[in-house]
């Protein structure tokens, strides 16, 4: 009895590589040297273009490629368009997404698929990643390599979406279960959790912070005074709750660690944003993130990374998509 259960365990033990996700090993920054070496530069270009047009461009397209990595993984299945609204960009987690972001994704594609070269060769996950990376860049960001490699999938539901991604709301335990799910750590969290130096929210995310926060109307404690009075005033009580509010009061435009010196002052705009500062388990490392925009930059390099190999689909899995918006 003992022996068979040693074998069994050995046979178990043996067999655990073979379970565990071994995919984001065959993504490399080569991939397409041979296919189309010119791809970096092909999707750069369309993408300044299209931030010269709008900054929408830089937080749109980075908040894409975290909600479609979250779900389903990196397979650009966000992208998917569905005539009976019943893909994942239909979800309520998803519908504020900022048109900006696909259209990017949808110029960069037109602008590598026009080398002939290049057309059908590159994914449309691949592109969401290379795009990720340029407007960080324009934004100011740290330039880094981008692992390439992922094929694009074939399926987008609404229910993929439930319970993937974080709410406004969350506290430090379900933020870091949330993202412990997908191999990241809660340095890896916090750091991307800095994109919000960028971009925007809307009224209705964050209302209950500065009015309902307690049966007597009252401002959340954690939420910085001053800073709420002025929330109240860009979003009273009955305003429309899709007008926008920038993330980071300071410097909204600029890919820098203004987000974590907010925090210090209570300047989080979510819940989810603050309680890194209020919880002491996370507060060192934003801490030290706001001291050191250099200590930022290498963790958000290194956790972006980490994200754009979460749940991907490389050889023979998924597809190289013709139109990004459907499956071939």
């Amino acid at each position: 009895m003992i022996m068979e259960t040693r074998s069994l365990f050995l046979v178990s033990f043996l067999l655990l590589p073979l379970l565990l996700p071994t995919t984001s090993a065959q993504l490399r920054s080569d991939f397409y040297k041979n296919t189309c070496p010119n791809v970096e530069s092909l999707v750069r270009s369309a993408v300044a273009t299209k931030f010269q047009q709008t900054f929408v461009t830089v937080p749109a397209t980075l908040r894409l490629f975290f909600h479609d990595c979250f779900v389903r993984g990196c397979d650009a299945s966000v992208l998917i368009s569905s005539p009976s609204n019943k893909a994942e960009k239909d979800h309520p987690d998803d519908i504020s997404l900022a048109g900006d972001g696909f259209d990017t994704v949808i110029k960069a594609k037109a602008a590598v698929d026009s080398n002939p070269q290049c057309r059908n060769k590159v994914s449309c996950a691949d592109i969401l990643a290379l795009a990720t990376r340029d407007v960080v860049v324009l934004a100011g960001g740290p330039s880094y390599t981008v692992e390439l490699g992922r094929r694009d999938g074939r399926i987008s539901t609404i229910a993929s979406v439930q319970n993937q991604l974080p709410h406004p709301t969350f506290n430090l335990d379900q933020l870091n279960s949330m993202f412990s799910l997908h191999g990241l750590s809660q340095t890896d969290m916090i750091a991307l959790s800095g994109a919000h130096t960028l971009g925007f929210s809307h009224c209705g995310k964050f209302s209950k912070r500065i009015y309902g926060f307690s049966p007597q109307n009252r401002i959340d404690p954690t939420l910085n005074l001053g800073y709420a009075l002025q929330l109240r005033q860009m979003c009273p009580i009955n305003v429309d709750p899709r007008i926008a509010i920038n993330m980071d009061p300071t410097t909204p435009r600029t890919f820098d660690n203004a987000y974590y010196r907010n925090l210090q002052q209570g300047k989080g705009l979510f819940t989810s944003d603050q309680v890194l500062f209020t919880d002491t388990r996370s507060r060192p490392t934003v801490n030290l993130f706001a001291s050191n925009n250099g200590a930022f930059g290498q963790a958000f390099v290194s956790a972006i990374t980490k994200l754009g190999r979460v749940g991907v689909k490389t050889g023979n899995q998924g597809e190289i998509r013709f139109d990004c918006t459907r499956a071939n």
